[in-house]
């Protein structure tokens, strides 16, 4: 498949909609497309497949090609041939640990809403100079969680920005999370944690999503 991200990338909005982002290591391509049937069948259609195996582009391109319900972007995007690489497999976002100005340069030359990660309010600063509104906080629980985020909240919430924490975010957490007005959305493993996709454990895996999607449900509107 060689889907150009430009000709089918959505809408941040409906990226951030579910307000839950799974954020899956796949070693076998062959689990790509299950494991997001088994994440739809929970209630998610947002998966972020991380480039940390050389599985990561074939198992977006396959996912693109059998589920076109399912949003797919690359995760642990580090360098401009990974962001083209993504792009060329028909990754419909990317996301970024930290905030490489050369790649978040070539994923908006892709077309690709890109997520690039921060954790200072010195990095939160240089996002927003680059434009950039939806910022992926990394490591969340390392460094220093739902406090970190309101303090940055101070300073920062009237620009309008928006974060995506994730890092070590369970269940348990997630509600805290979004409770705050500065969070768009959760990125977490604890769904599909990589040893649940080696093991294949499908039903496991949409039975955790299909919890986090009641109690995001559960939580008031903002």
């Amino acid at each position: 498949m060689n889907a150009h991200a430009s000709s089918s990338a959505p809408d941040v909005s409906a990226i951030l909609k579910p307000r839950l982002v799974v954020v899956a290591v796949i070693d076998n391509p062959d689990d790509a497309v299950p494991l997001a049937e088994a994440l739809l069948a929970g209630g998610l259609n947002v998966i972020e497949v991380t480039f940390r195996t050389a599985a990561a582009a074939e198992a977006i391109a396959l996912i693109r090609r059998a589920l076109p319900k399912m949003l797919v972007g690359a995760g642990t995007v580090l360098t401009v041939d990974q962001a083209r690489k993504a792009a060329a497999a028909g990754a419909q976002f990317g996301v970024s640990p930290g905030l490489n100005e050369t790649v978040l340069a070539e994923a908006r030359a892709l077309k690709m809403p890109f997520f690039p990660g921060v954790m200072t309010p010195t990095e939160v600063d240089r996002a927003l100079d680059l434009d950039c509104r939806h910022l992926k906080f990394f490591p969340a629980e390392a460094a220093g969680g739902v406090p970190m985020l309101k303090a940055l909240a101070g300073p920062f919430a009237h620009t309008g920005v928006q974060f995506i924490p994730t890092g070590g975010i369970t269940a348990a957490l997630l509600p805290e999370y979004l409770a705050l007005p500065q969070v768009a959305a959760v990125g977490g493993s604890w769904m599909a944690e990589r040893k649940l996709v080696a093991e294949r454990a499908w039903p496991k895996i949409t039975a955790l999503t299909a919890a986090a999607m009641k109690a995001i449900a559960a939580l008031p509107p903002k």
